[in-house]
């Protein structure tokens, strides 16, 4: 079964650090460019994170550049995105997505065919 499953959100303070991972099942996540989009209530998909496939090359929005990190584990089919010095403004459903070949703005969640169902980061004091 072709699938993508987020893990690792949860409640924290500001400045603490938290890391999701998302778990490939019925494909090669190595084979594909990967991203991580989040959520907030009321708010457009706003793309955070996407490593190129079979790279290391990497790509963040303006707004967790300096504070997130986007990796995989090609043995654990799994891509994992660091959260550091978070914030109230990082409070969202944080979703890992795969990019379809070809596309040309990683950060548009149009151009993503396959969706994990999410997992939830509150940071909250």
């Amino acid at each position: 079964q072709v699938q993508l499953v987020e893990s690792g959100g949860g409640l924290v303070q500001p400045g603490d650090s938290l890391r999701l991972t998302c778990t490939a099942s019925g494909f090669s996540s190595n084979d594909y460019d990967m991203g991580w989009f989040r959520q907030a209530p009321g708010k457009e998909r706003e793309g955070v994170a996407m490593i190129i496939r079979r790279t290391i090359t990497r790509y963040y929005g303006d707004s967790v550049d300096g504070r997130f990190t986007i990796r995989r584990d090609v043995s654990k089919n799994v891509v994992f995105l660091q959260m550091n010095s978070l914030t109230p403004d990082d409070t969202a459903v944080y979703y890992c997505a795969r990019r379809r070949p070809g596309s040309s703005n990683w950060a548009n969640y149009a151009e993503y065919d396959l969706w994990g169902q999410g997992t939830q980061v509150t940071v909250s004091s």
